[in-house]
């Protein structure tokens, strides 16, 4: 009699249960290796160059922080959104860098594993010959005269530069194996390299580079020396920069010329300058130089371009007790075409003219309008006909009181401040078109007259200390490409015996392309024939598949 036991069949065995620390660390090899596939990898360069483009389309703090607030202001709703997303910091924001650190770290984990088995392939023989060379996409049998032993010795003569292995099979045939086309996956490696070389330069041009741009009078004054920040006008520094150790340069332009069409368009713009780096500091030695669109100025690892140009109106203040004041001033093209331009001059009295500082605020002059290098007037209203500064006009708005000058609130370099008019303390006293050396006398005896304009040049000093690299890296990632692209990865086996007559030899050949095309076109027939042309194959017993 059978019990329960041995009627209940017996329980499969559980597998075993794995611990905590197992299951994490399987998750974690498992995200690791979806991390490090190549699909992954160009899912983050997709990403990468789709998170690039708010960059491009919107205004970014690092580069205009003026028009960021403008932007900013005409959207009170979605701007600040945009801002806390930091959609105006994109190359600097957080999300941005995370797509860049994954994809740098999936490039990394990706191609090091490939090139560890690229090695190997490299010391690896050519496979064995398989078994039927017919089956191959490219195949070709022949019967020639010699020993079997002969016809591969010339066979192999004929494959140099191919990696070739010989063996016996237990049949007695005599096999060749080769195989051509390595630099492919070389030319593979060095592309997805370079693509990690390229990052890596861009990264640190990121953190090590600086960048400053200054408006220069090209009247062959003082000009510019970067010893600190506060010597340009706008100063923008890497993550890993905080203004000191700047290179050191004296950069002076001595004129500026814009050669136009008949039509107004700009042909070509030229600088004189005199610089000086290094020893020349020291010794006050000065170098000539000419700058020119996309022609920078290359010295001790920085470079300066010249970036754009305008003018700036000269003005001559003289006060009631005989004193004068001059000064020469950017104004800001507000027309790109004809360089009509808008500005503001402000004049500080001298000191003694006024008993205290009260009186004195409420006496300086402000002179805010439009300077036309070609001036067309349309009865009063003036307009600039042509870029170049054929006939030089202003019409200005003449200001007397409190310019803001001493009240320690940043004032714009091109308008005066409305809330000061609005309020009275800055009062209009004339209205009135210039032309150089002509001039106005204000109620109280002070004269504005205008000199004439000198043109400045918008000088921008860069230092990337990475920048060779990305060019290096740039080249190479071409060249990878190109080999990648070109050269297919080939393999050509060869099986000799012995044929029914004793004095011939059969010579099988095989041919596989390890590319995504299996075709050779007809390369495989050209060295076929090249192979076995030498040993006069019998047209009736060589036969092609």
């Amino acid at each position: 009699m059978s019990t329960d036991t041995e009627s209940r069949p017996a329980a499969e065995p559980r597998p075993p249960r794995q611990s905590v620390g197992g299951r994490a660390l399987a998750g974690v090899r498992n995200a690791w290796r979806g991390l490090t596939s190549m699909r992954t990898a160009l899912v983050l360069l997709f990403l990468l160059a789709l998170a690039a483009i708010p960059g491009a389309l919107l205004p970014q703090r690092s580069l205009n922080a003026g028009k960021v607030d403008e932007y900013i202001a005409d959207r009170p709703t979605l701007g600040p959104l945009m801002d806390r997303v930091e959609l105006f910091d994109v190359f600097g924001s957080f999300w941005f860098t995370a797509v860049y650190v994954l994809l740098f770290v999936s490039l990394v984990g990706c191609i090091l594993p490939r090139c560890v088995e690229h090695a190997r392939a490299l010391r690896t023989p050519p496979v064995a010959t398989p078994r039927n060379l017919a089956r191959l996409p490219h195949h070709r049998r022949a019967e020639v005269d010699g020993a079997p032993a002969e016809v591969l010795d010339s066979v192999a003569e004929r494959m140099r530069g191919w990696r070739t292995a010989r063996r016996e099979e237990s049949t007695g045939a005599l096999t060749l194996s080769t195989e051509k086309g390595y630099l492919r996956e070389a030319g593979n490696l060095v592309f997805h390299l370079s693509l990690v070389g390229l990052l890596v330069a861009i990264a640190a041009g990121k953190l090590f580079s600086y960048e400053g741009n200054v408006v220069v009078i090209a009247n062959d004054g003082p000009g510019i020396c970067t010893t600190s920040p506060a010597q340009f006008d706008s100063f923008r520094a890497g993550n890993l920069i905080d203004g000191t150790g700047l290179t050191p340069l004296c950069v002076r332009v001595k004129d500026f010329r814009a050669d136009y069409l008949p039509n107004g368009q700009a042909e070509q713009f030229t600088s004189n300058i005199e610089y000086q780096s290094g020893a020349d500091l020291v010794t006050d030695t000065w170098r000539d130089d000419v700058l020119q669109v996309n022609h920078p100025l290359r010295v001790a690892g920085d470079r300066v371009y010249l970036q754009g140009h305008g003018y700036a109106p000269t003005f001559t203040v003289t006060f009631p007790n005989g004193e004068t004041r001059t000064e020469t001033v950017q104004w800001e093209p507000t027309d790109g075409t004809t360089f009509l331009s808008s500005g503001v001059h402000r004049f500080d009295p001298p000191g003694g003219l006024y008993p205290d500082s009260t009186e004195r605020r409420k006496n300086q002059i402000a002179i805010e309008g439009l300077f036309a290098p070609t001036a067309s007037f349309h009865g009063t209203l003036l307009s600039s006909s042509f870029p170049a500064p054929n006939d030089p006009a202003v019409a200005v708005d003449i200001y007397k009181g409190d310019t803001g000058l001493d009240t320690g609130n940043p004032q714009s370099l091109f308008s005066l401040s409305q809330v000061l008019v609005e309020q009275g303390r800055l009062v209009k006293q004339d209205r009135v078109n210039l032309t150089p050396g002509e001039s106005t006398t204000l109620a109280d005896g002070t004269q504005v007259r205008f000199d004439g304009a000198e043109e400045f040049v918008n000088l921008q000093v860069s230092h990337d200390p990475a920048q060779t690299w990305v060019l290096v890296t740039a080249l190479t990632m071409m060249a990878g490409l190109v080999v990648s692209l070109v050269i297919k990865r080939r393999r050509i086996w060869v099986r000799v015996y012995p044929a029914d007559d004793p004095r011939r030899t059969v010579v099988e050949l095989g041919g596989l392309a390890r590319t995504d095309q299996a075709g050779w076109g007809d390369e495989f027939d050209r060295l076929a024939d090249r192979l076995l042309s030498a040993d006069s194959a019998l047209p009736h017993t060589a036969t092609k598949e």
